[in-house]
């Protein structure tokens, strides 16, 4: 995120080819930040199934 504030101060200073440079790798962070945060959220929806799973194998034998 820090990179694209750099990228807009950058600009307002007309330095172009920095802001540029900046703003790509500032947007290609927050694209990393986001996938990492999806793979993240995801796992943990997969445990909580895995658990709910488990848990209902569990009430099923204890019939």
């Amino acid at each position: 995120m820090g990179l694209l504030v750099v990228s807009a101060l950058c600009v307002a200073l007309e330095l172009v080819p920095i802001a540029v440079i900046a703003g790509i790798l500032g947007l290609v962070g927050v694209g990393i930040a986001g996938y990492d945060a999806v793979y993240e959220w995801l796992g943990r929806v997969e445990r909580r199934r895995g658990a709910a799973k488990a848990r209902r194998e569990r009430e099923h034998e204890g019939r």
